[in-house]
C-alpha cells in the first residue's frame, strides 16, 4: 500500500513526517525555534512556547531582566528537561561585546545544565534604529567565537555574499533577516532570500545541499513562514510575530501548522504560473447536446 494512501476509507492519509534540522553537533526535531522575549507576561510565554511545538528557544543573554515583577525567573517558565535553549547576543554592536556576551551565556547554561551551552545566535548590530547587521563585526566575532568551540548561528542581511563569508569563518548556520526585526513585513525581498540559498546550497555556487540557513526576523504572520519555507529555507526563527499578536498562544499555533505547510508544498512541486487560464477537464468529448432530443 502506499504510504500516503488512507488505513480506511474514514482515516485521512497522514502528512509524510518532516526530518529533524541539524546545526553542527545540535538536533532539533521541530524546524520553528521561537524567542522568549516581548510577552506580556511568562504563562503567556510559557503557552505560546507550548502552541508552537518548538524544542528550542533564544534567550537573550542581556535581558534588562530575568525576574519579573512577582518575583518569578524566566526559567521558571522554561521546561529546561525538553527544551534546548539558544543563547543570543542580542543589543550588541561590537564584536568585543558580542564575544563577551556569548561566553557568559555559555557559562550560564553550562551550571543549569542545559545542552544549549556551547552554541549561540550571534547578533552584531550596527545601529538602533534599523537593527541590521553590521557584516564586519558579525564575521570578526564569529570567527573568534568558532576558534573557541562555539557553535555559531550568525544573524545576517539578505547580502549572498556577506552569507558566504560568515559560513566561510565557520558559521554552522546563516540566518538572513526577512525584513528588519520586529518589523512584521514578512520577507521584504524574496529574490535576495533566494540568492543566499543558492549561495550557501548550491555546489556550482560552492555551497552544500545540507548546510542549514534559518530566515530570521520581520515574521508578522503565518504567511510569512510559508513564505520563507517555500523560498526553500531550512527553519524560520521569530519572536515578535507570536509576542505581539493579540493572542500569541493561537498565532504559535498557527506559525507552527504553517512551517508544516510550507515544507510539504515546496517538496509537492508547485504547477507553473501561467497567464492565461488552463481548464481542469478536458474540452474532447465535451457533451453538448442531450442524447434523444
Amino acid at each position: 500500500m502506499s504510504p500516503h494512501a488512507p488505513a480506511s476509507a474514514d482515516a485521512p492519509a497522514a502528512a509524510p513526517a518532516i526530518p529533524p534540522i541539524r546545526i553542527g553537533a545540535f538536533t532539533l526535531r521541530s524546524r520553528l525555534v521561537v524567542g522568549t522575549g516581548k510577552y506580556r507576561d511568562y504563562p503567556t510565554m510559557q503557552a505560546a512556547i507550548d502552541a508552537s511545538g518548538a524544542d528550542c528557544v533564544t534567550v537573550a543573554v542581556r535581558r534588562e531582566r530575568l525576574v519579573d515583577a512577582q518575583g518569578r525567573s524566566i526559567l521558571e517558565f522554561l521546561p529546561l528537561d525538553r527544551i534546548t535553549i539558544l543563547p543570543n547576543t542580542a543589543g550588541c554592536f561590537t564584536a568585543e561585546d558580542a564575544v563577551r556576551v556569548s561566553r557568559l551565556g555559555r557559562e550560564i547554561l553550562e551550571q543549569l545544565g542545559n545542552p544549549g551551552a556551547g552554541w549561540v545566535k550571534l547578533e552584531v548590530l550596527g545601529d538602533r534604529t534599523t537593527l541590521l547587521p553590521d557584516p564586519v563585526g558579525t564575521i570578526e566575532a564569529c570567527r573568534e567565537l568558532v576558534a573557541d568551540g562555539f557553535t555559531v548561528l550568525c544573524y545576517s542581511s539578505d547580502d549572498p555574499i556577506v552569507a558566504a563569508r560568515l559560513r566561510d569563518a565557520g558559521a554552522a548556520s546563516v540566518m538572513p533577516a526577512g525584513s528588519p526585526i520586529g518589523s512584521g513585513r514578512g520577507i521584504a525581498n524574496p529574490a535576495a532570500i533566494r540568492l543566499v540559498l543558492d549561495r550557501l546550497k548550491l555546489a556550482d555556487q560552492g555551497g552544500s545541499a545540507d548546510y542549514p540557513v534559518i530566515v530570521d526576523a520581520g515574521v508578522g504572520t503565518a504567511s510569512d513562514v510559508v513564505d520563507a519555507m517555500e523560498l526553500g529555507a531550512d527553519g524560520v526563527l521569530l519572536n515578535t510575530g507570536i509576542a505581539h499578536a493579540q493572542d500569541p498562544v493561537r498565532m504559535a499555533h498557527a506559525m507552527r501548522l504553517a512551517l508544516d505547510a510550507g515544507w510539504h508544498a515546496t517538496r509537492a512541486g508547485r504547477i507553473p504560473r501561467k497567464l492565461y487560464a488552463n481548464a481542469s477537464s478536458p474540452w474532447e468529448g465535451v457533451i453538448t447536446h442531450i442524447p434523444g432530443e
